[in-house]
Parts: C-alpha cells; sequence; structure tokens
C-alpha cells in the first residue's frame, strides 16, 4: 500500500511509460495500492474487469448454498435517515449517500463468492472483502473520458417497473442531481463534457430478485498528455460522486457523522490500465471479514422526497449475492 501521493506518483509514471497496472483504493483515499499487472498473482489478489481476469472459471458449486442477513432495525436506520434529512432540510446538501453495515452469515467463503459470481467488476482482496460490482467509475478510451452513474433501483418483478423508476419525481430528481455533480467533476479533468445518455435502465441479476438500475453515459475529451497524468486525474475525481451525494464536501461531513462506521475500501474504486487505456468500477456490492464474521455494506441516495421505508428496503435489498440461493431475511 502507497501513500496518496506515492500513488499519483507511481500512476503518473507507469501511465507515462505504457506499463500496464492494477489500482485500488479505498473510499478516504488512505491506503491506495498500485501494482504492475506483472506482480498481481504474487499478491494474492483475484480480479476481473469487464472479462479480463488473473483466474480460471470454476465449476459451478454442486452443494446448496444458504445466505441470511441481519439487518439494523428499522427503528436504528430511521434515526440516521432523520439526522440526514435535518441536514437536507437545513440546505447543507441535495443528497446524500446513506449506507449501513449489515451481518450475513454464508456457507461460502470469500473466495467462493468472489468465484461463483458473475458481474462487471470483480474483486477478492487476500480473504479481506469480496466485491462483485456492476457499476462503472470511468473509462478511458482513445482520449476519450466516460462516465455512468447508478442511481435509481426497482423490483424487475413490479409491473410496468421501468415505467415507474423513470416516472418517480424522487428518483428522477436523485439521479439529475448526480448527473449534474459527475458532469462538474469531470470538468475538472476534461473539455467538451456532456451528457450522450440521460436516465437508461438496466437490469441487475440477483439470486433472490431481479433489480432494474437506471444509469446515465457522461464523456469528456482529455488533453494528449493524459497518460502521464493518471494518477492526478483519478484522484481529483475521487470520492465517487455516485456514493457519496452533493455537494461533495459538506455531504462528505454528514455522510461521517450519519453512518457511524468505517467505510473502509467500500465505495472505493479498483480497476485496470492496460498500457493505453483505463477501465475501472466502484467498489459496490461488497462483502468485508471483520473479527466477529462477514458484513455486507450497502445504502442508497437520500433527497427531500425520500421516504425512510422505502431506502429502508433498497438497503436490503442490495444485500445478495448474484448465485442461486436460499435466503433468510431477520432483525438483529
Amino acid at each position: 500500500m502507497n501513500t496518496k501521493e506515492q500513488a499519483i506518483a507511481t500512476m503518473n509514471d507507469l501511465g507515462r511509460r505504457g506499463v500496464p497496472f492494477l489500482f485500488v483504493m479505498d473510499y478516504k483515499m488512505q491506503t491506495p495500492t498500485i501494482l504492475p499487472l506483472t506482480d498481481v498473482n504474487a499478491s494474492g489478489i483475484l480480479f476481473e474487469v469487464n472479462g479480463v481476469k488473473n483466474y480460471t472459471q470454476p465449476k459451478s458449486l454442486q452443494t446448496p448454498i444458504f445466505f441470511e442477513k441481519y439487518p439494523i432495525s428499522f427503528a436504528e436506520y430511521e434515526a440516521k435517515f432523520e439526522l440526514v434529512k435535518r441536514h437536507i432540510q437545513e440546505g447543507n446538501s441535495f443528497l446524500v449517500n446513506l449506507t449501513q453495515p449489515t451481518p450475513i452469515v454464508t456457507n461460502l467463503s470469500l473466495r467462493n463468492i468472489f468465484l461463483q459470481s458473475k458481474a462487471r467488476y470483480k474483486l477478492w482482496w487476500r480473504d479481506q472483502f469480496v466485491c462483485f460490482s456492476p457499476e462503472i467509475f470511468v473509462q478511458i478510451r482513445d482520449g476519450q473520458i466516460a462516465s455512468f452513474p447508478m442511481k435509481g433501483t426497482i423490483d424487475a418483478a413490479i409491473p410496468n417497473a421501468e415505467h415507474l423508476i423513470l416516472a418517480d419525481f424522487k428518483e428522477k430528481a436523485e439521479h439529475n442531481t448526480i448527473v449534474d455533480l459527475i458532469r462538474n467533476d469531470l470538468s475538472m479533468v476534461a473539455h467538451n463534457v456532456r451528457v450522450e445518455r440521460l436516465r437508461y435502465v438496466e437490469q441487475v441479476r440477483t439470486s433472490a430478485k431481479n433489480l432494474l438500475q437506471v444509469s446515465s453515459k457522461i464523456i469528456g475529451d482529455l488533453d494528449v498528455n493524459y497518460r502521464s497524468n493518471l494518477g492526478n486525474l483519478l484522484f481529483q475525481l475521487l470520492p465517487a460522486g455516485s456514493i457519496t451525494g452533493a455537494p461533495k464536501p459538506k455531504t462528505l461531513d454528514i455522510i461521517q457523522e450519519a453512518e457511524g462506521y468505517d467505510r473502509g475500501f467500500y465505495t472505493g474504486i479498483f480497476g485496470l490500465f492496460d498500457g493505453a487505456n483505463v477501465d475501472c468500477g466502484v467498489l459496490i456490492r461488497f462483502i468485508e471479514q471483520i473479527e466477529n464474521g462477514l458484513i455486507y455494506k450497502s445504502g442508497g441516495g437520500i433527497t427531500a422526497f425520500s421516504k425512510a421505508e422505502k431506502e429502508y428496503q433498497e438497503m436490503i435489498d442490495k444485500v445478495y449475492l448474484p448465485m442461486k440461493v436460499s435466503y433468510q431475511l431477520s432483525e438483529l
């Protein structure tokens, strides 16, 4: 692991020389890791980034898989939710991403979860955590940077679900706020920034249910020497707007006050530089090994129009494994 300054310098150097590398950043950017791809296999890390991976896909497990989740009570969540709503009503933020850890029990190891799951971005970190994320942070190809914020989730089994999520006033306001934030963020590192696609729907398959999630695509053009400044460029965009809120600086303080736990690597980013282009995802759909067992970190965006019951359910719905399992839901 490196300091932020060391990580920036290393990424700039490797980018300038066209040396492929893996990068992993925690939420607070305190313990980033930058590894040339030639060193990754010896590091005890497994990854997959849009089909590029350093492991062999095993056969599916034949034994039944169970998965129990024990979210905090609604009363506990509601107290944190109301604190966030007060800050929003006082004008301190427009959108706050509120997350919480949920203890889980499963008969799978973190490594098995990694190997059996399917996702756009997957990371197994030395049996400390596993991530199977659907969300792109940024992609850089041929001098153009693109971001794809995901905001808005609904159970795909609900009748007319796509129309409902796109017509929902709260969800639209939340999504547009994040699009505006990401557009402003990209404008710090790129020019001619524009929204190429606004609020399109993608399906995310889970073991319990299928979800619809709303995304947008925002793009901008980079300077010709961007590879020599990859570290500066990426760190300037962190932490990711989709998992913090707007305005970002004050919202970070609200998150710290409301959540009451350490996100760690959850809601950080990881990805690959292949010698020419960058592809990286947000570290969500995240399970961590702690002293007393496993916790699954999840949450969602809170606006002035949010309802506590709905946000609480969304937090629980996002606690899943992307494979066929038997579920049990209990309160602590």
